[in-house]
């Protein structure tokens, strides 16, 4: 893979949200938040994903965008060709690595916003780019037309809200400024031949909701 070797403020700010235990803890040394082992949150997800990946004669190839802990990815290894699992905090990386070995799972670390990604069939984008700028955003929006299949989860307000508003990127969400990822619309316009949406996790206390949809390019 070609390396862009300008700095990485990203990579920094996510290396900080592990180092500082930002999106919580466990027993294990990285761990990526209540969305990613929640099971109200994660078992319905993996169900309709499951459903999508077997849905196929034979099993295709998954690009796993923003992988984590990888407590979400480790369940649906087994349903894929070959699964590439990318994050940009090379520790995480690491540790990712030692704990999960299969002959058709590759761990790589990358900053998706500007290194090239691996060929595959389907891309798993899974509550990334709420944290990310638009710009970097758009960057990635800009390699997604590679593949066939992406499946974005975002965490968007409850009813009406004006997509896409800016931040910086980090810890942080659009949700804070009443704002969430919309692809298809300004700036992005993602084209695609189809949109199904997969599943609505509504969240309590009023905090927003998740959505997870299927964009066939």
């Amino acid at each position: 893979m070609k390396r862009n070797k300008t700095p990485w403020p990203t990579k920094k700010a996510m290396e900080q949200i592990y180092e500082m235990k930002l999106w919580g803890t466990n027993s294990t040394r990285f761990y990526s938040g209540d969305g990613s082992h929640n099971p109200k949150i994660i078992n319905p997800y993996l169900e309709v994903v499951a459903t999508f990946l077997t849905s196929f004669k034979k099993p295709i190839t998954v690009c796993d965008l923003g992988c984590g802990d990888f407590n979400i990815g480790k369940q649906l290894v087994d349903l894929t060709h070959h699964y590439f699992a990318i994050d940009i905090v090379p520790q995480l990386i690491e540790f990712n690595k030692e704990k999960y070995q299969k002959q058709h799972l590759e761990f790589l670390c990358l900053d998706i916003s500007k290194d090239n990604l691996p060929k595959a069939d389907c891309v798993i984008l899974r509550q990334v780019l709420q944290h990310l700028s638009n710009l970097e955003v758009q960057q990635i929006v800009n390699k997604l037309k590679d593949y066939k299949y992406i499946i974005l989860t975002e965490h968007l307000p409850k009813g009406d809200f004006i997509s896409n508003k800016d931040i910086i990127s980090g810890q942080g969400i659009r949700i804070k400024k009443q704002s969430g990822i919309d692809l298809l619309t300004a700036p992005f316009h993602l084209k695609v031949k189809s949109t199904k949406q997969l599943l609505t996790t509504n969240l309590e206390d009023n905090k927003g909701v998740i959505v997870t949809v299927l964009y066939v390019l």
